[in-house]
């Protein structure tokens, strides 16, 4: 498999890098010698693997890895996991494809112990920045695990996610553990407007705040109006009682 590292120009120490034209040459390189990579995507919820899933299909074969445990309350966590894997469930009919789902073990304890410290730092600080790296890592040893060819995070696609600290961590665990990160940021080339467009689409449900705790309060999101939504949306979901036996049991493939 390919490294995208050698499309780096580290010519000049101090200059950004420009993660989608990273991309871009990578694909460029997977067409040209007849390579569909197997990806594994963690996505955050159904909005940011929209148009992820739409651009990166074209030449991959993907499953989305569904492991967020700094989302807050469990019932919207198992909300927004329901709503993901019915988007996937109706993209794969109409796109004709085959998208996998992976949902992994629900653990805010691992998260809440994470971010100890920095509980009272503003969204997109240095709490989220360590948020990013638990997914990251997490999405990397289950790619290992189950024998995919890169890892990477459909993050990149929200204007509120710092790009270039998601691209930098992937490349540490790329060095780390021995796995190809893939590189992005999907909110270019329109992708952020082209995710709206495909919400309306589906009729995704777009949560109001990332699912931080912490961010949550900051933004004084009324949690126990989320969880009564959630509840709500989840009692009359079919797949209900199946998921939440699903994410305090390991984890699995649905």
């Amino acid at each position: 498999m390919i490294d995208s590292k050698q499309f780096i120009n580290t010519r000049h120490k101090n200059q950004k890098i420009n993660y989608d034209n990273i991309l871009k040459l990578l694909i460029k390189e997977w067409e040209n010698k007849k390579i569909r990579p197997k990806l594994l995507i963690h996505s955050c919820c159904a909005p940011c693997s929209t148009y992820v899933l739409e651009y990166l299909s074209n030449y991959s074969d993907i499953t989305i890895f569904f492991s967020n445990s700094n989302i807050h309350p469990k019932e919207e966590y198992i909300k927004r996991l329901l709503v993901h894997k019915d988007f996937i469930e109706e993209f794969n009919i109409r796109n004709n494809s085959n998208i996998g789902f992976i949902a992994d073990e629900y653990s805010p304890s691992k998260f809440i112990k994470k971010v100890k410290g920095y509980e009272n730092e503003k969204e997109g600080g240095e709490r989220c920045h360590i948020c990013y790296e638990m997914r990251l890592d997490s999405a990397a040893k289950k790619a290992i695990e189950l024998n995919y060819d890169y890892f990477v995070s459909a993050l990149t696609l929200s204007p509120k996610k710092n790009a270039q600290i998601i691209n930098e961590q992937g490349y540490e665990i790329q060095e780390k553990i021995e796995i190809f990160y893939l590189p992005s940021d999907f909110k270019k080339n329109n992708g952020y407007k082209r995710s709206i467009e495909m919400c309306e689409e589906y009729s995704i449900y777009r949560q109001c705040y990332c699912g931080c705790v912490f961010a949550a309060s900051d933004q004084n999101i009324d949690l126990k109006e989320i969880n009564k939504n959630a509840k709500e949306f989840n009692n009359k979901h079919k797949n209900y009682s199946e998921y939440k036996s699903i994410i305090t049991s390991g984890g699995k493939i649905i």
